[in-house]
């Protein structure tokens, strides 16, 4: 391969690097932040020369200005991250879950913030939060976002920006659905949160000089902690279901 070859090939092997990179940032259980930072970079650099034959000929023109080529760079980058993004908002589903759990079940902490959730840290959050890429790896779920990435260059080819309208459209709907499910799967420990609370309101009524918040934390714990040695197994797998189903009709899949 001559010099000049591979001048040809810059252009595209940048703009699909700058997509790829952008995603791989992101995707869940591939761009995790506990993940070293080169095999990251490798994954991304693989993934981006097994793309580039079939994204060559898809390539635009470079343009004359070189601002003109960053612009086009940025806005692979951000379609990447956008792309990046959405399937990782169905993967925080399960700490969310996990999260909203911990709170009523009495296991929140407001001094330990996640940076991850933006929200107190739970030590279930945490169990979660590891549980979810040990699934998608395991599982093989991370070749359904890496197929649809495929696709999302024949949908957005190399070089054209992302469409604003349809992609907030599909950020809102993301998200949507994440909350949805997670509230989902915590939905046993609302319902028993609720009869909880309602049965010591009457206990509190009954007895009013009885220091009641001493008295059901311990076994609002337990029984949180029995109904989730009940549950866990099956919260899990209801997550991995819908985690298939999602991830299997992201941008590009089809």
């Amino acid at each position: 391969m001559t010099w000049a070859s591979l001048l040809d090939w810059a252009p595209s092997f940048a703009l699909t690097l700058a997509r790829v990179g952008g995603a791989m940032a992101l995707l869940p259980a591939l761009g995790e932040s506990a993940a070293p930072a080169i095999v990251r970079i490798g994954l991304a650099l693989g993934i981006t020369i097994l793309l580039l034959p079939d994204l060559q000929p898809m390539t635009p023109v470079v343009p004359e200005s070189g601002l003109q080529m960053a612009l086009m760079v940025a806005g692979e980058v951000a379609t990447g991250l956008w792309f990046g993004w959405v399937a990782r908002m169905f993967a925080l589903a399960l700490p969310i879950a996990a999260q909203f759990i911990a709170y009523l079940i009495g296991l929140s902490s407001v001094l330990q913030p996640d940076a991850e959730l933006g929200s107190q840290s739970t030590a279930l959050g945490k169990l979660f939060e590891l549980a979810a890429p040990m699934l998608i790896l395991s599982t093989g779920l991370y070749v359904l976002p890496l197929k649809a990435l495929d696709g999302l260059f024949r949908l957005i080819p190399p070089g054209h920006m992302l469409p604003a309208g349809d992609s907030a459209e599909v950020a809102l709907h993301a998200v949507g659905t994440a909350f949805g499910l997670a509230l989902q799967l915590a939905s046993p420990f609302v319902v028993a949160d609720i009869v909880w609370h309602v049965a010591i309101g009457q206990i509190a009524r009954a007895g009013s000089r009885m220091q009641i918040y001493f008295v059901s934390m311990p076994g609002q714990i337990l029984g949180g902690l029995a109904l989730l040695m009940l549950t866990g197994s099956a919260i899990i797998l209801a997550w991995r279901d819908s985690a298939q189903s999602f991830l299997g009709l992201l941008p590009g899949s089809q």
